[in-house]
This record gives structure tokens, sequence and C-alpha cells, in this order.
């Protein structure tokens, strides 16, 4: 079945693309939610014709977003989360973290255009694709830091600092319960 698209949907298309795909996805899941017409011939004289009227819109549109992704190409941003003592973050970062950091540097990004690869659950350095239309696309560096992030670094250093002393230590050998009388 032949469907046109009337919103971006993830991993099918962009908005006035038509694709092809199961029936019942379609009429179950993309039709009944309105995301989605049926691609009938009217239909698509319909959509040829208004991408027509729209193409100086929509070029404008497109120009918008490689600006701002030129604006975005320099920036790395820093998030703090709850962690463990051994830098496990308690519960993941999120889109929509990412979207307050970037509206704190004074960019106003969607969080569902904002793609993370994987779930973010360890502190360290990480990346994720904005998806600002659907030709223009930025890759965002970002680092998860711990809020006791001084904390776990006086940690590892007292860690590192104590491995040659546990080392040089004599092995001990365990002995019975059997207590002696001198």
């Amino acid at each position: 079945m032949q469907v046109i698209l009337k919103e971006d949907v993830l991993n099918l298309g962009y908005k006035d693309d038509i694709v092809t795909v199961r029936d019942g996805y379609g009429r179950n899941y993309l039709i009944p939610r309105g995301m989605a017409v049926i691609a009938s011939e009217s239909a698509k004289k319909v959509l040829a014709e208004s991408l027509r009227q729209r193409q100086h819109k929509l070029a404008a549109i497109k120009k918008a977003a490689e600006d701002l992704a030129a604006k975005l190409e320099g920036v790395t941003l820093s998030l703090k989360a709850k962690t463990s003592k051994f830098g496990v973050i308690f519960g993941s970062v999120t889109s929509i973290q990412l979207a307050e950091a970037l509206q704190e540097k004074g960019f106003e990004i969607d969080r569902k255009s904002i793609y993370l690869k994987n779930p973010v659950k360890e502190v360290g350095n990480y990346e994720c694709q904005l998806r600002l239309h659907k030709e223009v696309q930025v890759s965002i560096p970002f680092e998860v830091l711990s809020e006791n992030y001084q904390e776990l670094e006086i940690k590892k250093e007292e860690i590192v600092e104590a491995a040659p002393a546990i080392e040089a230590a004599p092995e001990v050998t365990e002995t019975p319960d059997a207590t002696t009388e001198a």
C-alpha cells in the first residue's frame, strides 16, 4: 500500500514523501493517527501541485536549517547527572536534557529532532544527531559529568595512590577458627 506522509515518521520518511508500507501498518496506525493518507491518483496530483506552490517556502526552510547547522558546528555540550560512585548514571540522558542544554546556549531545538543512537547510561563523551531538515543533519558532541564529579576524581586518585601499597602488602593466609591459648 502506498501512502503520503503528512508528518515526519522516524525510520519511514519525511512529510510529503510517498512511501510503501504494509496494509495493516498503514490502515491501523498511520492513517487513524493522521500521519498519512492513502496515495490515490488524485491525492498524488494534489501533492504535486502543493509542492510546486510551496517550493519557494521549502527552500527558505532548508536555508534556515543550513544556517542553524552552521552555527551549531562548534557547539559542545556538558551535562551533569546523578551517578553512583562508579560513574553509572541513575536513569539515562535523554533528548529532553539535550534540548534544555541547547536552549541554555541560545538554540531552540525541538527534542523530537534530537536522535541518540544508544542510551547514555555512563559518564563519558558521546554524540547526538540533530535532524534539522530532511537534508540537513548535524552531529553534536556532548560530555556527561557526574554531579559529584569532584568526589569521583578524589576517589580515583585515592585508588591510584593505594594500588602500589596493596600490591606490596604481604599475602595473608587464612587460619582455622580454633583459638590457641598461650
